[in-house]
């Protein structure tokens, strides 16, 4: 029997809820700052706020899951995106608007972190594998399609409207899942939730030399794409006066490359091996890193000269986040949720020191994007030489 429609509509607006928040408001950061008064540096800000409070709720919404149910925790963060959402909406100032947009970061993580584990409640194998992917594509367009979305509102409303439009979608998804879906877990096979063993696992995995490097490069690289993120608005819009509009179909240009590399992946890891793609993608985004850097520092090629790399080192995330993902779990898949978990907050965590770096200068050039994005791949490919490499790590656990 098919999964029916509705459910179907349901789980892809619970996969694409995040993403939209990150990503719908990103051309407007600068009318932002400018109705705010502020720098749209310090605009900017709100990204790595709202990164932050992400990667916290990361860290403890899937124990909490195990061991209330999976629907009242993912009902209590959809509300709080909700009423987060027209706090931002509402915000006259930019410590407001910084304060709702954690608040708004911690709620949307429930939905993010729980799904997972409703989706394996749900289905049996196929039919997980079949729905996972229609969750996979969903978190792919949904970057695609939100700047897009954000640019058009611009032109017929006030930034206010992209707040409120995500207000309404959570509402819209808080009450289909309290109607349609039921708790998923068990009683009998519900856990305590005990802070100290969850902390005890965290630290088990950090102690072991591989899967901390898979979890770096993981981490690192998906760190260089929130740098782009929240530095681009300024780049491309300031700098090279690319209308708000048009900065959606930039933006696209890296979600379709990766789709592209996310497809080829599929294709390629059983002849070549998860570990070789992983170096190839590390390998190919410090290239193209370097590209950047010049283009930054030089300004030879101006507009396409930054839009171009920054391409080439996105895209490398579909090699390297599912292959350093598969290196992490197969040392681990006795607590792959935790493993998964730890892995996410620290790709978000990252992602947060990275966008408060781009903005920490308040140059207004392509060169401090450029450079914290460089940083961060070529740390990338450095984790996996020093950690990963069998050569130099053979996955021994780090000594104390």
């Amino acid at each position: 029997m098919g999964l029916p429609l509705s459910l179907l509509l349901l789980l892809a607006c619970l996969a694409g809820l995040t993403p939209l928040a990150i990503d719908m408001y990103l051309p407007s950061l600068p009318t932002i700052a400018h109705d705010l008064g502020v720098p749209v540096a310090q605009a900017q800000l709100t990204i790595s706020v709202f990164l932050a409070g992400f990667a916290l709720g990361q860290l403890f919404y899937g124990p909490l899951a195990d061991a209330v149910g999976r629907k009242p925790v993912m009902l209590g963060g959809l509300i709080l995106f909700t009423l987060a959402s027209l706090g931002c909406a509402t915000a006259d100032s930019i410590e407001a608007l910084m304060a709702f947009r954690l608040l708004q970061a911690v709620g949307g993580a429930a939905g993010s972190v729980v799904l997972n584990a409703l989706l394996k409640d749900m289905f049996e194998r196929d039919m997980f594998a079949k729905v996972m992917s229609m969750v996979i594509l969903v978190m792919t367009l949904a970057p695609l399609l939100a700047p897009l979305i954000g640019g058009y509102l611009l032109l017929i409303a006030h930034w206010h409207s992209i707040f409120i439009l995500l207000a309404a979608i959570g509402l819209l998804v808080t009450i289909m899942l309290a109607i349609r879906i039921p708790e998923t877990l068990k009683p009998e096979l519900r856990q305590p939730f005990r802070l100290l063993p969850v902390l005890h696992n965290y630290g088990k995995i950090l102690r072991h030399r591989a899967a901390l490097g898979y979890i770096l490069c993981g981490a690192l690289t998906t760190a260089a794409m929130f740098a782009f993120i929240s530095g681009s608005p300024l780049v491309y819009i300031e700098l090279f006066q690319v209308p708000a509009q048009h900065y959606g179909l930039l933006f696209g240009m890296n979600i379709l490359l990766m789709m592209v590399l996310t497809f080829a992946n599929s294709r390629l890891v059983k002849t070549l091996g998860s570990d070789r793609l992983l170096k190839l993608g590390l390998s190919l985004a410090a290239l193209a890193a370097l590209a950047l850097i010049v283009n930054a520092v030089t300004g030879i090629g101006g507009l396409w000269g930054i839009v171009l790399p920054v391409m080439l080192l996105i895209a490398q995330i579909s090699l390297i986040g599912a292959n350093s993902m598969a290196g992490l779990l197969n040392h681990f898949p006795e607590v792959a949720g935790t493993a998964a978990a730890l892995a996410g907050t620290t790709r978000f965590g990252l992602g947060a020191i990275a966008t408060f770096a781009v903005n920490a200068s308040h140059v207004t050039s392509a060169l401090p994007m450029a450079l914290v994005m460089t940083l961060c791949a070529w740390l990338a490919l450095g984790c996996y030489w020093l950690l990963v490499h069998p050569a130099l790590a053979k996955s021994v656990p780090i000594q104390h």
